[in-house]
């Protein structure tokens, strides 16, 4: 019987690793625990919701007592720890926000963790989830794997790497049993509409201009949020204690390229004229920063865990159009109030 919290259970990526975990494990008790900001969504579980093997629970990982709660409520097991602060702009603009949630945050769930565990850390693991921004910026060619040297270039990414120490301190230190892995650029459906795929489908939809930071030839490697959820659930259960796993999807695409393809799908399936959207595409100023390209390396999952994607670029790309297109109910909730006004800050004075 394992008693597993996942942190961030509401987000984007959170929302598909507990609906995985409670539906293919009943016997598992599932604990979401999520502080519900901006970018956590209850209603990204409205199927599950009622599902005998899961709990939600309200609380922000600052609230060290709220988290010794929940551990001793739940008599939890094991950790697969999500919540962040995750947008780069954001941390621009506001960096303290990622130093409290991300590094501190992470540092009080891992204290809880090593007092509840301390009879016997071999039983449990703490699972922390992370990005490839952490290694910095690639070349034309090269991939990150997971020995390349941390070189962080925003707040965001380096609160992300000073939490994976923390992770890592504490394995060392205390011998607690963890494991940590780092993805890249995750998309697919009830992901909030600041990252560019969702940003770009709302602003087709509504006719927005589409904002393209400088040139638009920054590179990401895209992996779709299901494949990315099923890696966490094989690493979770096989992977090496005290190991990292790079998760990605040996897809990159240039930012314009990407675009492109998306106001071409998205032209399709809203039955407009060729080449319509593309007309939307405005340039605006790069932001502080910005790194050229990011690439993961993904051999050592796939060799160790037999872990690889599922879907192509082009179908997941489809399909998460699609989901967006069947959900505008869900897309009218995120994207009112307070959304609007964020918007307006980041892009309106760049243009």
């Amino acid at each position: 019987m394992k008693n597993i919290l996942i942190t961030g259970g509401a987000g984007f990526i959170g929302s598909h690793v507990v609906r995985l975990f409670v539906t293919k494990y009943p016997q598992y008790k599932i604990v979401n625990l999520d502080a519900l900001t901006y970018a956590g969504n209850l209603e990204n579980l409205k199927d599950i919701d009622h599902s005998s093997n899961y709990f939600f629970e309200k609380a922000n990982l600052l609230d060290a007592p709220a988290i010794e709660s929940v551990f001793d409520k739940h008599q939890i097991t094991d950790v697969i720890h999500l919540a962040a602060e995750s947008h780069v702009d954001r941390s621009i603009v506001s960096p303290l926000d990622f130093v409290y949630t991300n590094i501190i945050g992470t540092v009080n769930l891992l204290n809880v963790a090593r007092t509840k565990w301390k009879d016997d850390y071999s039983k449990h693991l703490f699972y922390h989830i992370s990005t490839d921004e952490v290694y910095g910026a690639l070349g034309d060619t090269g991939l990150f794997t997971e020995t390349t040297p941390y070189h962080p270039n925003s707040p965001y990414s380096a609160s992300k790497a000073s939490s994976d120490h923390f992770v890592r301190a504490y394995a060392e230190t205390y011998h607690m049993k963890t494991v940590v892995s780092n993805c890249s650029n995750n998309y697919g459906p009830f992901h909030f509409p600041e990252k560019l795929i969702p940003l770009f489908i709302n602003n087709i939809i509504t006719k927005k201009p589409l904002p393209v930071y400088g040139d638009g030839l920054y590179t990401r490697d895209w992996l779709y949020v299901k494949d990315h959820a099923l890696a966490i659930d094989l690493i979770f259960h096989k992977g090496k204690a005290d190991e990292t796993y790079n998760i990605g999807g040996f897809n990159e695409w240039r930012n314009i390229d990407l675009i492109k393809l998306l106001c071409k799908l998205m032209d399709e399936k809203l039955g407009r004229a060729k080449g319509e959207s593309e007309q939307l595409i405005t340039y605006v100023k790069d932001r502080p920063g910005h790194d050229r390209r990011y690439a993961i390396d993904a051999t050592k999952i796939n060799k160790e865990l037999g872990w690889k994607p599922t879907v192509t670029f082009e179908q997941g790309l489809s399909e998460t159009i699609d989901w967006f297109l069947q959900n505008t109910e869900w897309l009218d909730h995120i994207t009112s109030g307070a959304y609007e006004k964020y918007y307006d800050s980041m892009y309106s004075n760049r243009v």
